[in-house]
């Protein structure tokens, strides 16, 4: 399991990496077909009656636009990590990581666009590669 932790992680760090250097391609690669990406209308609405979807289900044309425009539009001010948690089954064939994140946009107008909280990333084993088939957008548990 240990091995698959470290792959895990090296995916967390792969996505980072892609926020940072603001490479769609890269970010792209690390999700499956069928993957989605509910999002809590704040980072304080962890009841989910309250989350939406941004984007649907992923489609490569449209997330690629997505998040080239968000790229195109914003300067990255910082982009915090740390993974606190990684889980393996027990089959190996799946896993989530738990990160903390403080990633800091800023558009054109001066106006903040601020990731601060708590993430939860799920990966399938796919033959022999990882991907991300679900992801939780940003919650905040500080005062729970």
């Amino acid at each position: 399991m240990i091995a698959i932790e470290k792959e895990i992680e090296r995916m967390v760090d792969l996505e980072t990496k892609a926020w940072n250097t603001k490479n769609v391609e890269i970010l792209l690669q690390l999700f499956h077909q069928d993957m989605v990406w509910p999002w809590p209308a704040t980072n304080r609405s962890h009841d989910p009656m309250e989350w939406v979807f941004g984007f649907g289900k992923y489609n490569y044309e449209r997330w690629k636009r997505n998040w080239q425009e968000l790229f195109d539009t914003h300067h990255l001010e910082h982009n915090i990590r740390e993974t606190k948690k990684i889980v393996v089954s027990d089959e190996g064939d799946a896993a989530f990581a738990v990160v903390d994140i403080d990633t800091l946009w800023i558009d054109k107008k001066g106006k903040e666009n601020h990731w601060k909280g708590r993430v939860c990333k799920v990966y399938s084993k796919i033959g022999k590669e990882w991907k991300i088939t679900m992801h939780t957008g940003v919650l905040d548990y500080s005062s729970l």
